[in-house]
């Protein structure tokens, strides 16, 4: 029995040091953990449970009978965060490139299997070099088979990806159809061809991280939702996004203790919205003195700015926060503004996480560039997001809220649940100059009238008593009471139901 023992600590041992001393010392010299590392470093001390570490692929191709090593690049298994239960993979650069083959892909399948069946989050760690080309179209039908699971998986259980290094081809379409994605800088990217295969095709000379580093992710092409400094702050921020997290579409909105009175009062909130109404404000202002304990993390900080999306909580409850941003162009709905939204929204929606909307819009952006740019289908995904979420839904209008993007911000005809406005409210089809320039356009030479038409414009419709008047505003609010006022609201809302009409899915203007 001592020798069976025996034999399987030296397979452990072996398993554990991956491709050997000299390729994890390659990987720490670039900065980088190896996968164990990063496992251990993610998850509650000593947690962690492996499947499948002894597995090897079966390619006999091209001498890769010779080149077999356990695990073949990739470490998979659960263990807890904070004492709730996830499942993770990570891939292994130091084995064979992190490369996935068809064994490879039966460990990560494995894994999410699992996760779907018990309802629990699945994180992957990337840093790798793709398909393993040695295996051919066996390679290609292990992603296919990874892709349908994340599918499957969508709105089910959170899906979390983490690019920690090279993400390439293949690789990519996984982490692309999971929830969230996060970087690590200067030490990762993502993209579809290389800057070789470019270079060839188009003739462009690029650096990997010119065509897919974090910084062109989280700024440009909103592939990411965040990055950061190390493999060690990314995995410590990962553990704090998922205590925000339900563990699943029927698992109830995470809950902690929290020291934070709910009927805090914040009296800088009356003087926030300066008397000007072209004057900027900072909108994370708001979020920060109206979550628990100033505690948010936010989505897709780096990306159309303009507009604001992440996780806070109220009374120890999870809160998704959406709001317009005027210290970016005056808080402007614009293409990308719309897509960060409508995702972000659809997200709490297919978790059962309640949405406080912050309004502050001047409209639409117009121009050339956001017309051609399809800025009608793209504002449609956030009007179609808010009108079909049937989560508890909140709505805050702090100043401006004028044409369509009063109705696209979780209006009272979207649904909203309970809609309050600041006294500085103004809700209208526009602003008064541009409205007084159409109804009294005879009078345009006439300064004195025109000034008088704009006065009483202001008074008549810049006001929030107008939409309360009918119904379209709940009630008007203190500014400094919010919080208290957010946390009766939500506290009335949790045992919400409402179900939309049975389809087999919608049919979103993606």
């Amino acid at each position: 029995m001592s020798k069976i023992l025996d034999e399987l600590e030296e397979r452990r041992a072996q398993a554990r040091i991956g491709g050997g001393q000299k390729r994890i010392d390659a990987q720490h010299a670039k900065g980088k953990l190896t996968a164990r590392e990063r496992i251990e470093a993610f998850l509650d001390e000593d947690s962690f449970e492996e499947f499948d570490m002894f597995v090897q692929h079966g390619c006999t191709d091209f001498g890769m009978e010779k080149v077999k090593m356990p695990g073949d690049g990739v470490v998979t298994g659960w263990g807890t965060v904070n004492g709730r239960t996830v499942y993770i993979f990570a891939k292994d650069f130091t084995v064979l490139g992190g490369s996935l083959s068809w064994t490879h892909a039966q460990k990560i399948i494995k894994i999410q299997d699992m996760a779907l069946k018990n309802r629990a989050p699945i994180i992957g760690l990337f840093d790798a070099g793709g398909a393993r080309i040695q295996e051919g179209v066996a390679a290609l039908g292990g992603y296919g088979e990874v892709f349908q699971r994340n599918v499957l998986a969508s709105g089910v259980i959170p899906q979390i990806s983490v690019i920690m290094g090279p993400c390439a081809g293949g690789d990519v379409y996984s982490p692309a159809m999971t929830d969230f994605i996060f970087m690590v800088r200067d030490r990762s990217y993502m993209f579809v061809t290389g800057p070789d295969v470019v270079k060839t095709v188009t003739n462009e000379e690029v650096t990997a991280e010119e065509l897919g580093g974090a910084s062109i992710h989280t700024t440009k092409s909103s592939i990411a939702d965040g990055a950061y400094d190390d493999d060690v702050e990314a995995l410590l921020q990962m553990r704090r996004l998922i205590d925000f997290l339900p563990s699943s579409n029927v698992g109830e909105v995470p809950e902690i203790e929290t020291y934070d009175p709910w009927d805090r009062i914040e009296d800088s909130l009356d003087t926030l919205v300066p008397e000007n109404p072209n004057k900027p404000y900072d909108m994370k202002e708001l979020i920060l003195k109206t979550v628990d304990e100033g505690d948010f993390f936010e989505i897709q900080e780096s990306f159309a700015q303009n507009i604001i999306t992440g996780f806070g909580r109220i009374e120890g409850r999870t809160v998704g926060f959406v709001a317009n941003q005027p210290m970016v162009l005056a808080g402007v709905l614009d293409s990308d503004a719309s897509r960060k939204a409508a995702r972000f929204v659809r997200f709490c929606d297919a978790f059962d996480i309640p949405v406080v909307t912050y309004v502050d819009v001047p409209g639409f952006l117009p121009g050339t560039d956001q017309e051609y740019g399809g800025l009608i289908k793209h504002g449609a995904k956030l009007l179609f997001a808010y009108a079909e979420a049937t989560v508890p839904k909140v709505t805050v209008i702090t100043r401006k809220a004028y044409g369509g993007a009063y109705d696209v911000m979780a209006s009272k005809h979207l649904r909203g649940d309970v809609n309050y406005a600041w006294p500085s409210a103004q809700i209208a089809v526009m602003g008064a100059k541009g409205a007084v320039e159409i109804i009294f356009r005879k009078d345009m030479d006439d300064p004195e009238k025109i000034a008088q038409h704009t006065a009483d414009y202001e008074d008549r419709f810049l006001s929030p008593f107008v939409a309360a008047e009918r119904g379209f505003i709940d009630e008007v609010i203190m500014p400094k009471s919010t919080r208290r006022r957010l946390a009766r609201a939500l506290r009335m809302l949790r045992n919400k139901q409402l179900e939309n009409p049975w389809k087999k899915h919608d049919n979103i203007p993606l």
